[in-house]
C-alpha cells in the first residue's frame, strides 16, 4: 500500500514519476533482502 501512488499518472514531470518509481523499488528489494531466510533442515 506504500506505492499507490504509482498505480496513476499523478506527476506532473516524467523525471519525478520515474524517481517514485526508483524509490519504490528500493524499498522493495531492502525489504525483500532483509527477510529472514527459512532455515534448511
Amino acid at each position: 500500500m506504500r506505492t499507490r501512488r504509482l498505480a496513476r499518472d499523478y506527476e506532473r514531470r516524467t523525471t519525478s514519476a520515474e524517481a517514485m518509481v526508483c524509490w519504490s523499488m528500493t524499498l522493495l528489494m531492502t525489504c525483500r533482502l532483509a527477510r529472514p531466510r527459512p532455515s534448511r533442515a
